[in-house]
């Protein structure tokens, strides 16, 4: 599956329909009288989440999107028809910006979360509407209100429960293939993750938790450099960060404190999030190395501390045991505010 986790797009609102200019012809009703009615209002545009879709993937082709404008007005005071709206699907965990000025106009996280994008123009008054004892026989009417027009820039964060983060070749793609049915592309290189992987890993209450596989992320990234800016906007929104590290590296520390300063320059909240380190690569380490590296993380965080092999799957069992620990009462908050 191709992602897509940024598009810009065109929404116009539906024209209000023109009043019109119309008298009554009665037989009985010498005098006449006017009777033009009003124009209907302009389709409006919103956006609504659903959880079917992945992706942004479907604006990458269609970028323009524009209501129905709402019909003239009739004769005999009859009201024009209104414009249908236009709804537009997008993901959940779509959030809304105004393309120029960088506003943000809302946040779909929920299914069938809906937000107005665009409102339809108001439709014109019919000359029955301008009737009056100075004015009998009114021969004007208002042309209908323009629809909103707006650029809009939709950017998706993904919704899932845990992160795993860490340098590239941490062995994250490892992990969440080992822990779920998702099979990200891996390889002994940096950057083999070029797109957040996601895999449900089944609870032992039988439910599923997503996990989300954070392309690797490098000094710098929050200014920038390399992948990192692009995809540290996933990591808002999960609830706990699994953070990788790769015990063959030539600084494992300067590993860990790198992501650390990284989460924390680029703010909102995420160096407070909770974390589980695990130290990965266990089969090809050396245990005195191990064992001094944890003493040192230990001085410099109260996070759990574990010894896994992504790749022997030595560990993970306590690994999940740990995860599903800390996310219970992530969880009750969470549903406690909502």
């Amino acid at each position: 599956m191709q992602f897509i986790d940024q598009a810009t797009i065109e929404v116009l609102a539906g024209k209000g329909g023109d009043g019109i200019v119309a008298f009554r012809r009665e037989k009985y009703v010498p005098a006449g009288g006017p009777s033009g009615g009003n124009g209907g209002k302009g389709g409006s545009l919103y956006l609504v989440a659903v959880e079917n879709l992945q992706t942004l993937l479907d604006f990458q082709y269609a970028r323009s999107f524009k209501a129905e404008d709402g019909k003239r007005g009739g004769p005999s005071n009859r009201t024009g028809a209104n414009g249908e709206d236009r709804i537009i699907k997008v993901p959940c965990g779509t959030t809304v910006y105004d393309a120029d000025t960088e506003e943000m106009i809302g946040d779909l996280i929920t299914p069938e979360q809906t937000l107005c994008v665009a409102k339809g123009g108001k439709g014109g008054l019919g000359n029955q509407h301008f009737l009056s004892n100075r004015n009998r026989a009114p021969e004007y009417a208002l042309p209908g209100l323009e629809g909103e027009v707006r650029n809009l820039r939709l950017e998706l964060k993904l919704l899932a429960e845990v992160g795993i983060i860490g340098l590239p070749n941490a062995g994250k793609s490892t992990l969440i293939s080992a822990l779920s049915a998702a099979r990200p592309k891996i390889a002994d290189y940096p950057f083999t993750t070029l797109i957040p992987n996601l895999g449900v890993v089944r609870k032992p209450t039988g439910d599923g938790t997503v996990f989300a596989d954070i392309p690797g992320l490098i000094e710098g990234a929050h200014t920038g450099v390399g992948l990192g800016y692009d995809f540290l906007r996933h990591i808002e929104r999960t609830r706990l960060l699994l953070h990788l590290v790769d015990l063959t590296s030539e600084d494992p520390l300067a590993d860990y404190q790198i992501i650390q300063e990284e989460l924390k320059a680029y703010g909102r909240g995420l160096g407070d999030r909770p974390q589980i380190i695990a130290l990965n690569k266990l089969d090809a380490s050396d245990e005195t190395l191990i064992e001094e590296l944890k003493t040192s993380l230990a001085t410099m965080t109260t996070d759990p501390i574990l010894l896994i092999s992504a790749v022997t799957r030595k560990g993970l069992d306590e690994l999940m045991q740990v995860v599903w620990g800390r996310l219970e009462p992530l969880e009750v908050n969470a549903s406690s505010h909502g």
